[in-house]
């Protein structure tokens, strides 16, 4: 690959953005994912799935300078999230072979974290020791850092951005979370997501940590921004969805002071920034 390069293992909807964010600026951008052929023309496209062993072999030759890894579950089962990401990291550390990249960024989530009950939470709180999904990408993080390579980790909040997406169809429809119990989200607009990114892989080695929680500055409860989003869609809301349970299985609030330090300045700083974007363009 050429100097400047990168590549995008698992480029999805994050990795374009980036890739668009990136190719601007002179990198030579690469995508690796099952189906190339839907990669922008900015990117060159490998054909490979990282969940099976030996798809990743054709790193070690192409030698790019960057690799970001933006790894997803195979399914929603415990061998669903080993595949994705234990065996993810496995597969890319084995097809890396001798080659040294200058970073290795990894996308995580904050679903890692052991917190259940609403507390403040940073890059140093413990890590989560039960649940198949939040301990395979504990596992597949310690793989990663515990590699020769020189690599960050960025764990991500809710991403959203996508006009067509779960929550606001669920609201469209007139249905909300249950004020009670208090649950509290966090989130980060994809925009955020790949210009986060792309600002750690810019920046100085030596200013950069190892771990980042990737979240806005508004971890808001989960009703407060259902009901904000309701009255901004002028949607009715049913009298039944009092009665409708909010999705997992414990909440955090999760700071992105390390992010903010790190200069880079979020685009969306608040869920009623981004989601005023989102609505717009849903219209």
């Amino acid at each position: 690959m050429k100097p400047n390069s990168i590549l995008i293992v698992g480029c999805g909807d994050i990795g374009i953005r980036m890739g668009a964010i990136l190719g601007q600026r002179g990198y030579a951008m690469a995508g690796a994912c099952r189906d190339p052929g839907k990669l922008p023309v900015v990117f060159e496209g490998y054909s490979a799935d990282y969940c099976e062993q030996g798809s990743l072999e054709f790193i070690e030759s192409a030698a790019p300078d960057y690799v970001i890894a933006t790894f997803k579950p195979a399914g929603f089962s415990p061998e669903g999230y080993q595949r994705g990401f234990i065996g993810a990291v496995q597969n890319l550390l084995s097809g890396l072979g001798s080659h040294r990249p200058k970073l290795i960024l990894m996308v995580s989530s904050t679903r890692v974290f052991a917190e259940q009950g609403g507390g403040p939470v940073d890059e140093d709180s413990p890590l989560a020791d039960q649940g198949f999904a939040a301990t395979a990408i504990v596992e597949a993080e310690q793989l990663l850092l515990a590699s020769t390579h020189n690599c960050c980790l960025v764990r991500f909040g809710g991403i959203y951005g996508d006009p067509n997406g779960r929550l606001l169809s669920k609201i469209a429809s007139g249905e909300l979370c249950a004020e009670q119990p208090l649950q509290y989200g966090n989130r980060i607009h994809r925009d955020d997501c790949a210009g986060f990114l792309a600002h750690l892989l810019e920046m100085n080695e030596g200013q950069r940590h190892s771990v980042y929680i990737g979240v806005d500055s508004d971890p808001a409860p989960r009703y407060e921004t259902e009901s904000w989003l309701a009255g901004q869609m002028d949607v009715a809301i049913k009298p039944s969805n009092e009665h409708v349970a909010v999705r997992g299985t414990g909440h955090k609030r999760c700071g992105n002071k390390r992010l903010l330090d790190s200069g880079y300045q979020l685009r969306y700083p608040s869920y009623k920034d981004g989601y005023r974007a989102v609505l717009d363009a849903r219209a």
